[in-house]
């Protein structure tokens, strides 16, 4: 019987995840099956451009995994099973079950509404394609002096508010945030970003939290009522709990606990990588949530899976955190590198060159998915036996613990 690999998710980790196994591996000893809610990859990082009513171009997931190997199957997964080794399923068909022998978890994040009273019921968010989709609708239907107010200070709100502001010239935007806007940058950096704000007329309530959304306004916790016919949540990011209820080792915020070669500290057989891997990174702190993470984690499983079914000793790969790109609309952008301690560097690249570096590396990471065995080894690999949990040795170079 083949080793059956099952990847749980097809966005930017699971994605390139399981074109690298199908490519490396033999499919006379292995077959891979990706799972997906959805027929098309979601350029997650380009949703508040959709939203904004910018066309993005279609990747079907059918297109991508033609000649790879890779088996779709598109369903929901509503339980994971990790003692006898299954996944639940739901779609098309109905409910199923997929059985697995190495199970990669890549299902991602969603947006965290962390309680607040309304925020889930009226406010609308760009965690997803049908959410930025619905979010393009209702302001479609604003006319002009309609209130747009954006929830957040971190990356996905500045880049949603800018980008609306742009786009939509006639709307009034403002941004919530409960600390100042990108504290985490360089103060060169900070004053470029004020200076976009003011450019694009974006209001920016600062040291302001939120405590209830309603229909048409946002309550702060200092009682002020704040005006919006549309209110985007980008508060904060949340796993699905699938993990935790299925057994695994999760930390409080519910991701995976994983060791250094993404595998689950719980269970053996399943890694994790992605916004649902709590990972360490090389500076030993957990790495973020960030398309830049999906990539490094995606390699480390993907080349641990490898090896310990080849019967070959584990790699390490980096697992660094570099800096940020934010985008400011079309036109402008910051590009901010970070030290070894997430410490803002002095130097900071910002305007129509940052602009042109971020729509780059947003379409190498397209282009990679859409591509996902270009550049693997033409060699494929055959199993070496059952791999045998904790037998096969990892590479030895210092492992943050978690």
């Amino acid at each position: 019987m083949k080793h059956r690999i099952v990847v749980l998710g097809a966005g930017y980790a699971g994605a390139f995840a399981a074109g690298n196994l199908a490519r490396r591996l033999s499919s006379s000893d292995v077959e891979v099956t990706v799972v997906n809610a959805v027929p098309d990859f979601v350029e997650r990082m380009r949703l508040h451009q959709l939203a904004a009513g910018q066309d993005l171009a279609t990747r079907p997931l059918a297109d991508v995994f033609a000649g790879t190997g890779v088996r779709l199957r598109l369903a929901r997964v509503t339980g994971i099973d990790p003692e006898r080794r299954a996944v639940a399923v739901t779609g098309e068909d109905g409910e199923g079950e997929l059985g697995y022998d190495t199970l990669l978890y890549a299902l991602g994040s969603s947006v965290a509404h962390h309680g607040v009273p309304g925020a889930a019921e009226y406010a609308f968010d760009v965690t997803g394609r049908s959410s930025a989709l619905r979010l393009r609708e209702r302001l479609s239907s604003l006319g002009e002096g309609g209130t747009v107010l954006v929830v957040g200070e971190g990356l996905t709100g500045i880049e949603t508010a800018t980008e609306l502001a742009e786009s939509r010239p006639d709307l009034s935007v403002a941004l919530a945030a409960r600390g100042e806007p990108g504290a985490w940058l360089s103060a060169k950096a900070r004053r470029h970003l004020r200076r976009a704000f003011d450019r694009l007329g974006v209001t920016v309530h600062e040291h302001t939290g939120i405590e209830a959304v309603e229909p048409t306004r946002a309550i702060t916790t200092d009682g002020r009522a704040l005006p919006a016919d549309v209110t985007v949540w980008s508060a904060g990011f949340a796993v699905h709990p699938l993990a935790a209820a299925g057994g695994l080792e999760v930390a409080e915020n519910g991701r995976i606990v994983v060791d250094r070669s993404m595998r689950s500290v719980s269970h053996p057989d399943v890694y994790a990588a992605g916004d649902s891997a709590y990972a360490i990174g090389d500076n030993g702190r957990p790495l973020p949530m960030s398309c830049a993470s999906a990539g490094f984690t995606n390699m480390q499983a993907t080349a641990a899976i490898i090896a310990r079914l080849t019967g070959d000793e584990v790699p390490l790969t980096g697992l660094k955190y570099y800096g940020n790109h934010i985008s400011l609309g079309r036109r402008d952008a910051i590009f901010q590198m970070v030290d070894g301690e997430v410490r803002a560097a002095s130097w900071y690249l910002g305007g129509r060159t940052a602009a042109r570096l971020k729509a780059g590396v947003l379409s190498g990471a397209g282009w990679g998915i859409a591509h996902p065995t270009f550049g693997m080894p033409k060699r494929r690999r055959r199993l070496a036996g059952p791999p045998v949990p904790g037998v096969v040795p990892v590479a030895s170079q210092p492992s943050p613990t978690t």
